[in-house]
């Protein structure tokens, strides 16, 4: 059934044919449908299409967002969106695919007040970078935006002006984001709307091997300890029971990524510059254990540091970020540092061993990748 809304949304894609005059760009949306997209915790109906764009439902909030449906790493992502009166939403660039947008990846802040410049002002990296102008245009007008990520620099254009230009390297607070992640739009239940968004894609710079992404990639692991019960299921290695895994290969200095999810009160570890015997020998461990009175919670670096403890739930996949680099470990959990410590004495490489530390309880990993510092 034809209604008025698809007839609109069909009469007006000029702004979706314009991108095919920008050599190297892709548009990543056709003026009639969400194509390419895809509501992210919120309901189907967070975002639709009318007249040539897309527009955020009043009726869905925070934290629903829409998402593209491949991730990029470096990129030239340029669009334009739609303001009148009082609106707030966001661009989500290197976003994950569970947890926080705005802290695991990053938020270019859309906004409607011509304020003087501020970590939370319209064109800001949110909460964090206040942009070198505000120069909105709120009185019913398209604005334009483009973000170029090129790591580690970070440009950004509003209204054709150069807002940011930054060396995301040397900001302590977005050093360890998301290095590649999905583009969004953010709904904070205003109508605002988006139209002519395109992306070209720029070369990459970082490789990760990964540990395990599909059940072939088991054979990279050995029992180390004990008789934890691993299953392979598809995307997702399931452990239980008492024991550890370790890596075939050794690691000193490196950086592991992975989602996490686990049952309540679950107990775990992911060790480090060890033996390869577990618990039996030297080595470091990263605590796994929703239990924020413990006195070694998730993220604590067992015996050495407590870890603030960190914003997760039972059952929902949250992103796990270690870095270990000669002296220093840092851990990062659904987008905030949990841990910093520079005392670490064994430099000796080791495997990475995941520990599963209690009968009845449950550990999961997804896209559980690791790159060498």
């Amino acid at each position: 059934m034809l209604t008025r809304r698809t007839l609109l949304a069909g009469a007006a894609i000029l702004p979706f044919a314009q991108a095919a005059d920008e050599p190297g760009f892709q548009a990543l949306f056709d003026g009639r449908s969400l194509q390419g997209w895809s509501v992210q915790d919120g309901p189907e109906t967070a975002f639709y299409v009318n007249d040539g764009a897309i527009v955020v439902h009043e009726s869905a909030g925070f934290p629903a967002w829409l998402r593209s449906d491949r991730e990029y790493e470096n990129f030239d992502f340029r669009g334009e969106y739609f303001l009148k009166g009082w609106m707030n939403s966001g661009i989500y660039f290197h976003a994950p695919e569970h947890g926080r947008p705005t802290w695991c990846g990053m938020k270019l802040n859309l906004f409607h007040q011509a304020t003087a410049p501020a970590p939370e002002a319209a064109g800001s990296i949110f909460p964090l970078i206040a942009p070198r102008k505000v120069n909105v245009k709120p009185n019913g007008e398209w604005n334009s935006f483009r973000v170029l990520m090129d790591w580690p620099r970070l440009q950004v254009w509003s209204n054709d002006e150069l807002i940011h230009d930054l060396d995301v390297e040397s900001v302590p607070e977005l050093r360890f984001r998301l290095r590649k992640g999905y583009l969004g739009l953010e709904s904070l239940s205003y109508p605002i709307r988006f139209r002519n968004l395109r992306v070209r894609e720029l070369p990459s710079k970082l490789t990760w091997t990964p540990l395990y992404e599909v059940p072939g990639d088991v054979a990279k692991w050995k029992v180390t300890d004990g008789k934890p019960v691993i299953t392979a299921l598809g995307n997702v290695l399931h452990t239980e029971g008492l024991g550890h895994i370790g890596t075939l290969e050794k690691y000193r200095d490196f950086e592991l990524q992975t989602y996490i999810r686990h049952s309540w009160h679950h107990n775990g570890g992911v060790l480090f510059r060890g033996e390869g015997t577990g618990n039996r020998g030297k080595h470091y461990e990263i605590q796994l254990h929703d239990v924020e009175g413990a006195h070694y919670p998730t993220g604590s670096l067992y015996t050495f540091k407590r870890a603030a403890y960190p914003r997760i739930e039972a059952n929902q996949w949250w992103l796990f970020q270690l870095r270990v680099k000669d002296a220093n470990c840092t851990v990062r959990i659904n987008g905030d540092t949990v841990l910093e410590y520079d005392r670490l004495e064994n430099l000796d490489e080791g495997p990475v061993e995941l520990q599963a530390h209690e009968n009845g309880k449950w550990t999961e990993y997804k896209h559980l990748l690791i790159r060498r510092l």
